[in-house]
Order: structure tokens, then sequence, then C-alpha cells
């Protein structure tokens, strides 16, 4: 578990306990993920994905198996410790976009800049310049409700990045977009994670993608498939 892996999973399972019965979400599975990677993993409706992606973000422990992040044994740290790496290391993209209504796009991003500790004019400047890396510079004090999906998709792809994370965990990004928006946030994407050389795990059952990405990974029955 060495540079220049961005993440290493080795030999993990996750067992969830159902009434009496266990359910056994991953078995066994081992994944490296690189710096500047594009990675798609894919598998049908409850073969882990989320499950496999909440742990190599820092959100779940696994039953058993361990995870190094950027440095970081996450298997090992604590839970106030895991926050923090999740708030410095990681960027977020959810499918439902997860922004605040009542906020500009500008302020969406510059309140993830604020937690991460960056000073209110820093976080202005930045905010600024990481939806003009997305396209949206001039939709800055647009809220939500004025964006289209793809633009509200593009904020979220902007506040993910607040901070230049190392990793971006991607949650069906473009399950609820046309054809056209979810071909434009998977070419940003892919684009961010070669300028930026962040790693880039995206969960997607979206077929039309797939050619984006420079690996496809498939979970079955918490099984990573050759």
């Amino acid at each position: 578990m060495s540079d220049p892996v961005a993440v290493a999973a080795r030999d993990l399972y996750m067992t969830y306990h159902n009434g009496g019965s266990d359910v056994h979400a991953l078995r066994g599975v081992t994944l490296d993920v690189m710096p500047g990677e594009f990675l798609l993993l894919m598998g049908p409706s409850g073969s882990g994905k989320t499950t496999l992606v909440s742990i190599l973000g820092g959100i779940l422990t696994p039953t058993k198996g361990a995870v190094m992040a950027c440095g970081f044994q996450l298997t090992s740290l604590r839970s106030r410790a895991l926050a923090r790496f999740r708030l410095l290391h990681v960027g977020f993209i959810f499918q439902g976009f997860n922004l605040f209504g009542a906020l500009t796009a500008r302020e969406n991003v510059e309140l993830a800049l604020a937690l991460k500790g960056a000073g209110k004019t820093d976080s202005r400047a930045q905010a600024l310049a990481l939806l003009d890396e997305v396209g949206l510079g001039d939709k800055s004090n647009r809220k939500p409700h004025d964006l289209s999906a793809g633009e509200k998709q593009r904020v979220a792809i902007a506040r993910a990045l607040a901070g230049s994370p190392p990793l971006i965990m991607a949650d069906e990004p473009t399950a609820s977009l046309d054809a056209e928006n979810g071909r434009h946030v998977t070419e940003l994407l892919r684009a961010l994670a070669k300028s930026r050389g962040a790693a880039v795990l995206t969960v997607t059952h979206d077929p039309r993608i797939v050619d984006f990405a420079d690996r496809i990974v498939r979970l079955e029955d918490g099984v990573l498939q050759a």
C-alpha cells in the first residue's frame, strides 16, 4: 500500500446484521485507485457499490480488511479523525446534488471552503475560480431553483473540488441528467481528474458514460469481477 496509489483497499468484507440473518455486502474486495484516474464502479443494485465507496471515502468502517488512502490507514482511525479525513481529503458528489436552496451557487461553494478553514475573502475568490472552472462563472449569484439540473450538478462538482481534495467520490452523478448534460458532467469529471491529478471514483448504472472511463470495475454480490 504505497504511493503512487491514491486508495488501496485490501480484502474488504462488510457484513450487516439484519434481524436473525447476516447480509454480506462485500466479500474480500481488493482494489487500487490511482491519482488522475477516472474509474467507474458498476454492477446491479444491491451489489455493494455504495458500501464500497462509503468505506473508501471514510464514511463506513469495514467488518474486516484494510484501507490506505492519502497516507492514512482509515481502518485504524477513530470517528473524529475519520471526519477530519473526509473534510480535508475527499470531495463527495451525489445524484441529488444536495445543494442548500437558500444559498447562491457561490455561497454553496464558499461554505465548503469555510468548513475547511479558508477565510472569507479567500473563500469568495476560490469559489468564483471553481465555478469558472466548471463553466458557471456567469451564474455564481443564482440560487439552485434558477439553475438547470446539469448546472446544479456542476455547482456540486465545484463544491466537491473545494480545497483541492485528492479523492473525488461520485455516486450516480448523471442519473438525474439527460444525455447531453450527463455527457458534459462526465467529460468535466474526467478532465478534472487529469488536470488536478485527483482520483475520481464514480458509481454508475449509466452505460452512456463508459467510453470516458480509464478503467471499469464491476461488483456482483459483493465480489469484484475480473
